[in-house]
């Protein structure tokens, strides 16, 4: 089949799904685009093509900002579990570029993006074309920039290099201990050149999105550490909710009355009002579950990667041991305690079954008690009173206040992530989407659009529907 680089890219993108519990989807939604000189007459003119011959394949969505087209990615891949994301393109020069913020935003917060950015002329024929910054290595690039932000980065400097990029690209972007930003980089003149394809190549594919399970003997370890815990405390990261473990996690806490603390990604694994829900933890976190992470002897991390804001540097855990769950195992080996190399939701249900214990009912009633103070300290803050002015406390408790259960609030940067984080009341698990894995400024509006496009799935966890922004 005669195709040009771009036509096939297009093609190929159209017909990969991923797959989890036997779901189906799409792995790409669409493409996001500015065309500018680089990749009119090539991914400009397969998109199009695409657009008028194969309707709804793979949309095309006109952006006004490179930086915002991956946020807007990176915050679609998080609201759907990371099971579907959107392809982004650019020119060469400042609009490849400008995707680099996001690009690590992506992969910092382990969110599959797909980036294709335009490049220089592999054959150098015109050098130096307008928008190229000449180095003295010819063969680098300003889109070299994006390597250290991507989970996988190739330029393809020949047709035949296509498939084995495409398909290395597709296993990035669906392995949850993997993913992150993908950058492939398109020379102007590749893009454009035709080249006789295997017809296989646009076969539709499903990836299947793994859950692996607990591995026996470290499922073991972590039942003799936790049932010889006097203090334990669950830390819930975003992990918790890309795995839609949320449900597992409270037949846990209860069946064990271990008391629940969350990261920034992890807010919302627990409704506030549980009663083992003893909110933010870290250098944002509250005082209920700061003062029990301090006396914690074991802290059960899941889905977390232990950033410093979480630790408060390294200062907010006492003496205690580490029990880690987590998918990739990068993250479950941090502060060299025991690790589980497993899917969230796979670990608690195993955990569950087999644990057979619990906290004694004193414990399970300070972790009440603590949490009930603080949900005091949170109304005190929320009608403070302060005038002429209202304080940043008052506004947020009179949005969450006017707010339906399954609204979401969106944020990233400044002060606001930190009163929120301790402040919001969460009622949904996926009501609150604040990115502070990069703290990127700019993100809000881009990350509020794309949080509620085409719809947020009805399906993300035991106690979530749509909602508002």
């Amino acid at each position: 089949m005669r195709l040009t680089v771009a036509q096939a890219l297009v093609r190929f993108l159209a017909v990969q799904h991923s797959e989890r519990d036997g779901v189906e989807q799409k792995l790409f939604a669409g493409c996001f685009g500015i065309f500018g000189h680089g990749n009119v007459a090539g991914l400009g003119q397969a998109l199009m093509e695409a657009e008028l011959h194969a309707p709804g394949a793979l949309p095309y969505h006109q952006a006004r900002n490179e930086q915002a087209m991956v946020h807007a990615a990176a915050a679609y891949a998080r609201m759907r579990n990371r099971l579907t994301t959107l392809a982004c393109t650019s020119s060469i020069g400042p609009g490849a570029t400008n995707m680099v913020t996001g690009a690590a935003l992506a992969t910092i917060n382990r969110l599959p993006v797909l980036l294709l950015p335009g490049d220089v002329f592999a054959t150098r024929a015109a050098d130096p074309v307008l928008q190229q910054l000449e180095h003295s290595q010819g063969d680098v690039t300003v889109n070299d920039t994006f390597r250290p932000v991507s989970k996988y980065f190739d330029r393809i400097w020949r047709p035949e290099q296509l498939p084995s990029a495409l398909l290395a690209a597709m296993r990035v972007l669906t392995d949850p201990a993997e993913t992150g930003a993908v950058t492939l980089a398109l020379p102007q003149d590749v893009q454009a050149e035709a080249y006789d394809w295997p017809a296989e190549l646009f076969d539709r594919r499903v990836w299947h999105v793994a859950r692996p399970v607990p591995e026996p003997a470290a499922l073991a370890r972590a039942l003799d550490a936790i049932r010889g815990a006097r203090r334990p405390l669950i830390v819930a990261g975003g992990g918790v909710g890309y795995s839609d473990a949320t449900a597992a996690l409270r037949l846990f806490a209860e069946a064990t009355g271990i008391p629940v603390a969350e990261t920034q990604a992890g807010k919302g694994s627990l409704p506030y009002d549980h009663p083992l829900a003893l909110g933010a933890v870290g250098a944002t976190g509250t005082t209920a579950a700061n003062q029990m992470a301090r006396q914690a002897d074991v802290v059960i991390g899941i889905g977390t990667r232990y950033s410093d804001f979480t630790t408060a540097s390294r200062t907010a855990f006492g003496d205690a041991t580490f029990v880690n769950i987590n998918v990739a195992a990068f993250d479950a080996a941090k502060h060299a305690g025991v690790a589980i190399v497993a899917d969230a939701r796979e670990a608690l249900t195993h955990l569950t079954a087999e644990i057979n214990w619990s906290v004694p009912p004193e414990y399970r009633q300070e972790a009440r008690r603590l949490a009930a103070e603080w949900d005091e300290t949170v109304e005190r803050a929320y009608h403070l009173g302060h005038g002429p002015l209202p304080a940043q406390s008052e506004v947020i408790g009179v949005v969450n206040e006017v707010s339906d259960p399954r609204d979401v609030v969106v944020c990233a940067a400044g002060s606001m992530p930190g009163d929120l984080h301790k402040l919001w009341r969460t009622r949904d698990p996926k009501g609150y989407h604040v990115e502070y894995g990069y703290s990127c400024m700019g993100y809000e509006i881009a990350g509020a659009w794309a949080q509620k496009w085409p719809a947020r799935i009805e399906t993300c966890s035991s106690w979530s529907a749509t909602g508002r922004t």
